[in-house]
């Protein structure tokens, strides 16, 4: 964008403030239910079995299929389907142990379930900083922290970006300490030509309504050991597995009680959306891709403005959050949710903030739990106590939009990058 652009921009008046906004059409709708979305949904609702707990009707049910074609997709041997992101996570750390009198190295910048869960497994989350490059858990800060009670480190992929997944698997390897991946924004990606959720020990995903893959709500849990496998059925199904013979009208799932499950099964109909989604998954990123490259590129004519970085070992990218960020020394101090304010009137759709540090977040209240009944207990849980500088600073000066702006055209992105510039160029506006 030129200069004579940006000061066109600028003095124009903020949409927030009473002006014309950037944007006055709308944007691609996200979920998208398409015709073999709804095919599939109307198929589970006639075969009389909604979830995997009803009886088998002699064709395999949907949360198979979507399991296996999952697997297929990743890489991995085997997928495990739960009800939602927390769900996995839960299971795949009872798989390695996690329980009272251990901890887990969770990054100080993601969504709250990934320390919560710890908790309610009467754990306790070490919270450590973020690599300010690529705003995922830092390999040095993990490092550090470990200590003699750590037996997983979970692994968050965040922000279009991916963590350093060469160094975490070296550093399992040499401590013996289980690395689960958290790839709940990064469907599709790949590190090196491999899959992202393929390398630890562990992989898990969210299915949650904003995701790229999406069912509404679910989670999935993949894995390489079929003795895992067995495992992970039985925590998600309250210790039942499906049987290797299915008898029509009969139960398919057969009775283990080998550890203490629960239940944790997505539905037959949640599987079924899942299934038809997964099949646009490729070409829907092939485009969010292009987009994202065009509007990187424009944005960097911006002064102060900045987008993240991929690390060298990312050879495919997938986008969920596009996170834009502003540097408070080319446009001097501001409040990033006054920004946030601004963008979504001008854009006329959602614009957020990152994630709250796990320190400062508000909806992260482990003193809460019943696991917080004494004094030691209560200060390895206090949130304060971790330091968090690189996540502070990656909040308050990043502002984020959800992948399904990137669904759309040149223009689209054009209308983006023209909010950027008016806002940036009206920042003293916002100050006042």
């Amino acid at each position: 964008m030129s200069a004579s652009s940006l000061a066109v921009m600028s003095s124009n008046e903020l949409a927030i403030n009473g002006g014309k906004s950037i944007r006055t059409s709308p944007w691609n709708a996200w979920p998208i239910a398409n015709d073999q979305t709804m095919a599939n949904v109307e198929a589970v609702m006639r075969s009389g079995r909604w979830a995997i707990s009803g009886a088998y009707t002699g064709s395999m049910g949907y949360e198979q299929r979507f399991c296996r074609a999952f697997a297929d997709y990743q890489g991995s041997p085997y997928a495990i389907a739960t009800t939602n992101g927390s769900a996995a996570i839960k299971i795949a750390m009872q798989e390695v142990g996690v329980g009272p009198g251990t901890e887990v190295i969770v990054p100080g910048l993601t969504w709250v379930a990934c320390a919560s869960t710890v908790v309610d497994l009467g754990a306790v989350p070490v919270i450590v900083d973020i690599d300010p490059k690529t705003l995922s858990i830092s390999l040095q800060a993990a490092e550090a922290a470990i200590s003699n009670k750590t037996v997983a480190i979970l692994v968050v992929h965040a922000y279009c970006s991916a963590a350093d997944i060469d160094g975490f698997v070296e550093l399992a390897k040499r401590t013996g300490i289980a690395i689960i991946e958290d790839c709940s924004q990064v469907h599709g990606a790949e590190w090196q030509g491999q899959k992202l959720g393929s390398f630890g020990q562990l992989g898990v995903f969210s299915l949650q309504q904003t995701k790229i893959l999406t069912c509404g709500e679910g989670g999935i849990v993949t894995c390489c050991s079929e003795e895992a496998y067995n495992r992970l059925q039985q925590y998600r199904a309250n210790g039942r597995i499906y049987t290797t013979q299915p008898k029509s009208k009969q139960l398919e799932l057969v009775e283990k009680g080998e550890v203490f499950g629960a239940n944790h099964c997505m539905s037959e109909i949640h599987a079924a959306i899942a299934l038809a989604q997964l099949e646009l998954l490729d070409e829907q990123n092939a485009v969010r891709e292009d987009n994202a490259s065009y509007l990187a590129s424009a944005l960097e004519s911006i002064p102060g403005v900045n987008t993240i970085k991929p690390p060298e070992g990312l050879t495919r990218r997938s986008y969920y959050d596009y996170v834009i960020q502003l540097n408070p020394d080319i446009v001097g101090p501001f409040s990033i949710h006054r920004v946030v304010d601004a963008m979504a009137v001008e854009l006329g759709t959602f614009i957020e903030t990152l994630d709250a540090p796990m320190n400062i977040n508000v909806l992260y209240n482990p003193l809460l739990s019943k696991f917080a009944s004494t004094k030691e207990l209560t200060q390895q849980l206090n949130p304060i106590r971790f330091d968090l500088p690189n996540a502070n600073i990656a909040y308050n000066t990043s502002f984020a939009f959800l992948h399904h702006l990137l669904l759309g055209t040149t223009k689209d992105m054009d209308d983006i990058v023209s909010a950027v510039s008016k806002v940036v160029g009206n920042i003293e506006k916002l100050r006042e």
